[in-house]
């Protein structure tokens, strides 16, 4: 088998392909343009072939050059995550979760007492955000994602858990609904976040399953579930929330569900990280923790 060439050699052909250019490949790895020049015609003569056809002011790729550029820039993406991703955990010992602002705010952060006290070596960050973060530029160790199932093979995915959509109330605003119809004398709140389904549980829905007929209905609109949520723990109206993002005001009687008409969602809780990362013993203590925190959540009623 013929002996590779140098990491240095192959490091300088990635970048003046990605660049197509000499000067901006040297800017980048802080080199001369004469340096990478030589690096490359090295190469070269280790392959016995050119690639890159050299013009006034610019480099193309030669045939070779184009075949050989997307498997080494591919290659070198490989090694800077196995290398960011083992540098992470001998650096750093704490263990780091990403999960939605309204699901960490609302579900997670009230039962963080619980594995804090259960496991006090474990320093637990959270990083509550909406966008796909990637596990090794942001050094997250789990995720708990929110949505319609699909895999990846990138990826460990889990089930954690369901959810549901229901109205709910303050217990005081709760005193004045005794049937369904009388939810059009308050102000009602939805939560836009579920506005990726095709389609997504709406008052004027829950009205239908409830029986009542509705023509004009004026809602007030949060993005966000756990803002929606807020607006009613504060006395005004009912909001048509997520029960995980309103359980823990259930759960203490702050808020309450009037009627027994719900919806069940579609999209579910996932645990998630990378291949091989779901038996690492943190990850595996995590993820056991969350799967008993969900057996202590009791169910919206009796589903139908």
């Amino acid at each position: 088998m013929q002996k590779l060439p140098s990491l240095k050699a192959l490091r300088a052909f990635e970048a003046a392909a990605r660049h197509m250019s000499f000067s901006a490949a040297a800017n980048e790895l802080a080199v001369t343009p004469a340096a990478l020049s030589f690096q490359i015609k090295n190469l070269e003569e280790h392959l016995g072939a050119p690639l890159f056809i050299r013009l006034n002011r610019a480099v193309a790729l030669t045939p070779f050059g184009q075949d050989l550029a997307p498997d080494v820039s591919s290659a070198f993406s490989d090694l800077s995550h196995a290398w960011q991703r083992v540098r992470h955990s001998v650096l750093n010992k704490r263990f780091t979760v990403t999960a939605g602002p309204a699901f960490t705010s609302k579900w997670l952060a009230p039962r963080l007492t619980r594995f804090s006290r259960l496991n006090p070596e474990v320093e637990l960050m959270l990083s509550a955000s909406l966008s796909v973060l990637d596990f090794v530029r942001d050094g997250i160790d789990l995720a708990i994602q929110f949505g319609v199932p699909h895999e990846s093979e990138r990826y460990f995915h889990e089930y954690l858990m369901k959810d549901w959509v229901l109205p709910v109330t303050r217990p005081e605003v709760a005193l004045g609904l005794r049937k369904p119809e009388d939810f059009l004398k308050i102000e009602l709140i939805r939560d836009e976040s579920l506005s990726f389904l095709k389609e997504p549980p709406s008052w004027r829905q829950w009205f239908m399953k409830a029986g009542v007929a509705v023509e004009d209905l004026k809602t007030t609109t949060f993005n966000q579930a756990d803002h929606a949520v807020d607006m009613v723990s504060q006395g005004q109206g009912a909001a048509l929330a997520r029960y995980s993002v309103a359980y823990h005001g259930l759960e203490t009687g702050a808020l309450v569900a009037p009627f027994s008409i719900f919806f069940e969602l579609e999209p579910i809780y996932r645990i998630r990280c990378l291949k091989g990362e779901e038996s690492k013993p943190l990850t595996i203590l995590f993820r056991e923790w969350l799967h008993e925190e969900v057996t202590r959540i009791k169910q919206p009623f009796n589903e139908e």
